[in-house]
C-alpha cells in the first residue's frame, strides 16, 4: 500500500510540474508537501532532475526539408466528412 501512496503522489507531482493540476488539487499537494518533509524532498528530486534534464538535452530543430513534407501532406489530406 505505502508503494502505491508513493506512485500516487510521484503521479501528483508530475502532474503539478506540468502544471495539470486543476487549482484545488494543486492547493491540496502543496498543503500535504508543506506538512510533510518526504514528500517535499520528492517534489525537489523531480525538479532538480526536470532541469538536468532541460540542461543536458539539446532538442535538434527540424530540417526545412521535414517542415515542408508535413505541411504539403497535411494540405493533401482530404478532408473527413462530418
Amino acid at each position: 500500500m505505502r508503494n502505491q501512496n508513493h506512485q500516487e503522489l510521484v503521479q501528483k507531482v508530475t502532474m503539478y510540474l506540468d502544471n495539470e493540476l486543476s487549482e484545488n488539487a494543486e492547493r491540496a499537494l502543496l498543503q500535504e508537501i508543506k506538512s510533510n518533509p518526504a514528500y517535499l524532498k520528492i517534489l525537489s528530486q523531480e525538479k532538480s532532475f526536470r532541469d538536468f534534464i532541460k540542461s543536458k538535452i539539446h532538442r535538434r530543430k527540424p530540417s526545412p526539408a521535414l517542415i515542408q513534407s508535413i505541411k504539403e501532406k497535411i494540405r493533401i489530406s482530404p478532408a473527413e466528412p462530418l
